[in-house]
């Protein structure tokens, strides 16, 4: 027994598979309507955009730099002592004293 159309497709309307069936409006697809979905809304005048933005500015700044701050900290002051004792041996390396500490082993 072949079913009807009402059971295949839910309802009467256009017969499923044909072309230019018009489904509704954008969110409208002709399904049943929703129950117990609620929207509320706010006039222009009433809203205040930047309400407390400068607050959780700093809220939210201090807890994303806190957040990631030992994962960039230690390197970088390591780099920074590293690079900084480079510095501070070439600087004596290439100095008189450092030159006459080393010129036996250079001839």
């Amino acid at each position: 027994m072949r079913p009807t159309q009402s059971m295949m497709g839910g309802g009467g309307g256009a017969p499923i598979g044909k072309h230019n069936h018009y489904l509704g409006g954008w969110g409208a697809f002709g399904g049943m309507k929703q129950k117990g979905i609620v929207s509320y809304g706010l006039a222009c005048n009433r809203q205040n955009p930047i309400a407390g933005a400068f607050h959780d500015a700093i809220f939210n700044t201090w807890r994303r730099f806190y957040g990631q701050v030992f994962y960039w900290a230690p390197p970088t002051i390591a780099g920074y002592y590293i690079l900084n004792w480079a510095i501070e041996r070439n600087e004596y390396l290439n100095s008189k004293a450092g030159r006459a500490e080393f010129a036996e082993s250079e001839e």
